[in-house]
């Protein structure tokens, strides 16, 4: 079983639901966050950076890759307990700001790009819930 979270509002890329960690981003950018938040926020991007392998690719095109359509998206592993706790803290965040957050789960995500021990990156199949 694979959970991601995500908000109502499509992502360029990818073309499903954008991800907690755009949203997050977001936010920060818009400069709507208190000073407590953008502080917590660092450490959870921190934890994140620490125990959480950035994904070598987002597409299953051949080389290049940077010139393809990113279009894969990431999804954790049920298995990956902690990464979700702390996943948890910032969709708190969000939802303080009135952002919607839905946490999905399937069992089949698409074409896979990325693996690692916690999380998967796929391309979407047709179906996809997203």
């Amino acid at each position: 079983m694979y959970v991601r979270f995500v908000v109502p509002e499509l992502d360029s890329e990818s073309e499903r639901e954008q991800g907690i960690f755009q949203a997050i981003v977001r936010l920060h950018e818009d400069g709507d966050l208190s000073p407590e938040e953008r502080e917590r926020l660092e450490v959870l991007r921190d934890w994140f950076n620490n125990w959480l392998d950035k994904p070598a690719r987002f597409t299953a095109s051949k080389p290049p890759y940077y010139r393809k359509q990113q279009r894969a998206i990431s999804w954790f592993k049920d298995s990956a307990k902690a990464h979700i706790a702390v996943v948890f803290e910032m969709v708190a965040i969000l939802r303080h700001h009135g952002i919607h957050v839905t946490m999905l789960k399937a069992e089949r995500v698409g074409y896979v790009v990325y693996e690692d021990d916690y999380q998967i990156v796929a391309e979407p199949f047709a179906d996809t819930l997203t």
